[in-house]
């Protein structure tokens, strides 16, 4: 832990204290969207120029309490570097995106949710299905991992890795959703979309008649379609996201 008396944002690089203020907006977004569960549940992103430590949240605060002053920033081993709470970090969340951070070094950020939609997908044998656009545009993207209890084993690690392998999304079985991205931006992008497509599913399948389940062929279709060079750079969620964020509460940049 760190007693330094400097703040934050004076004591690390330029580059992380930018990680730091997305990140913590991507918190305030998750809260926002109802995607959190109390204190548990977390969002990880990387160390610019440091590929072996990584920002998680305090174990204690609620989503909308996180701040880029207050983040906790951890080694791939679990050593703590700077913690300016106290509190620490959530074992399970440790266990989970040291996992990734330490395999997939495409990867800058990490999102894991326990959403009612989400957990109930994670539970139905047959996955998602490619009943939304939303979903669709996952095709080929989705990954699933089974549970083995509450995530405190460090050896899980291995098999969470290969559940996911190249893929940005990973449906943990009777536990929740986990998305990737090389930024934050699009690991938020693609937990929004597989949220919805899970809020979309449960909601469909509850409806009582039969549902219409288009083709593998237009399922891959819409996937290329989201997946064209060029798309997420023209994307403009983010930017419309940090406008409102700003005009709600710009304490994220604290």
């Amino acid at each position: 832990m760190t007693f330094n008396n400097q703040s934050v944002k004076e004591r690390v690089s330029a580059e992380e204290w930018d990680v730091r203020v997305q990140l913590a907006a991507c918190y305030r977004f998750a809260a926002h969207f109802r995607m959190t569960d109390l204190i548990y549940t977390h969002i990880s992103a990387r160390v610019p120029g440091d590929e072996n430590h990584f920002l998680l949240n305090a174990f204690g605060l609620m989503w909308d309490e996180v701040n880029a002053s207050n983040l906790v920033k951890i080694t791939l081993d679990g050593k703590i570097i700077d913690d300016p709470t106290g509190l620490g970090f959530n074992e399970a969340g440790f266990v989970i995106h040291s996992a990734i951070h330490g395999a997939r070094h495409d990867v800058a950020c990490v999102m894991h949710t326990h959403t009612a939609s989400g957990v109930a997908v994670s539970a139905q044998q047959h996955g998602l299905l490619p009943l939304s656009q939303h979903a669709m545009r996952l095709t080929g993207n989705v990954g699933y991992h089974a549970y083995e209890g509450v995530a405190l084993n460090l050896e899980e690690r291995e098999r969470l890795v290969a559940d996911i392998g190249d893929k940005m999304t990973l449906i943990l079985h009777n536990h929740g959703l986990l998305t990737c991205g090389n930024t934050v931006r699009e690991a938020f992008d693609f937990m929004y979309y597989l949220e919805r497509a899970c809020q979309i599913q449960i909601a469909a399948l509850a409806g009582g008649t039969p549902v219409i389940t288009p083709s593998a062929e237009v399922a891959q279709k819409v996937a290329d379609s989201f997946a064209r060079p060029g798309y997420q750079e023209k994307k403009g969620e983010w930017r419309a996201l940090i406008r409102m964020l700003d005009k709600m509460d710009p304490s994220y940049k604290e």
